[in-house]
């Protein structure tokens, strides 16, 4: 069954250079279908890790040269071999995907941040590939704004994935016992001072690692580099969103809407 999803910035957007919103789009498929797997519909774990392990095998036999039967795969596969894409960051999008069916907690930020660099890096890193970008330095900018495009989407997701049928709690539990906060409160949404305190604390530390990764999109220039822009305004207006609720985000949930975006433009210009 289709799902519809909201963004937080449209996919292949028109910002990006004609020729590249094709590869940006077969990979989001990619992506996007893979995830649903982990995250939607009410398959059983086993069901779940099946289907990934189905998508392995579809890279593995992309990798060997062998025929693809799958359409996903087989535009998946033009692009790869069109712009030399690497496996491994298609992988690590699939073993992230399989570790959200098992594992619903984090013990501390480093586990998170390992779990982001699996989740969300992979797509910054394909796209450097893409823009012929991959520097060392523009993937470790790339990855500090991937990773807080993660935490953002954590932040302003805390009641969606509490409520999951399987809750799911990425606040790490280490900061929950610093700040006194049980995981009850989390369970039933409820935003008390102190979990406002913690919240405050998150917004800032995804604050700093978004502005970390700032320099890229002034270092790519163009278009290109006029996306990268949009994207960490946008990652750095739902922080604020999330301010302006007072970390509430169970009552209602940070989005993008239209009137936010002449603001983004406007920063990223």
């Amino acid at each position: 069954m289709p799902v519809s999803h909201y963004e937080n910035f449209p996919v292949a957007s028109v910002l990006l250079p004609r020729p590249l919103r094709e590869p940006v789009a077969a990979i989001y498929a990619f992506a996007r279908s893979a995830d649903d797997f982990a995250d939607e519909g009410d398959r059983t774990a086993t069901e779940r890790l099946a289907l990934l392990d189905g998508y392995q095998r579809q890279l593995d036999a992309i990798g060997d040269g062998e025929p693809i039967d799958d359409p996903l795969f087989r535009r998946l596969a033009d692009v790869i071999k069109v712009h030399r894409l690497p496996l491994r960051p298609f992988r690590d999008l699939l073993d992230a995907f399989g570790q959200d069916v098992v594992q619903t907690r984090y013990a501390d930020f480093r586990e998170l941040m390992d779990y982001c660099r699996r989740s969300a890096n992979p797509v910054g890193r394909l796209l450097l590939h893409l823009f012929r970008a991959d520097g060392q330095k523009n993937l470790e900018y790339s990855d500090a704004i991937c990773s807080a495009l993660q935490l953002i989407n954590h932040w302003q997701d805390v009641g969606i994935d509490a409520a999951k049928q399987v809750p799911r709690i990425y606040l790490p539990v280490e900061d929950l016992v610093y700040y006194g906060i049980p995981e009850t409160d989390i369970l039933r949404r409820t935003a008390t001072a102190d979990f406002r305190s913690l919240m405050r604390f998150q917004v800032e530390r995804a604050r700093k690692l978004m502005k970390e990764g700032e320099p890229l999109g002034w270092l790519l220039g163009g278009r290109i580099g006029l996306e990268i822009r949009c994207i960490v305004a946008g990652g750095l207006r739902i922080l604020e969103k999330i301010e302006a609720v007072d970390y509430d985000v169970f009552r209602r949930r940070p989005v993008l809407e239209r009137l936010d975006w002449p603001r983004i433009l406007w920063r990223a210009l």
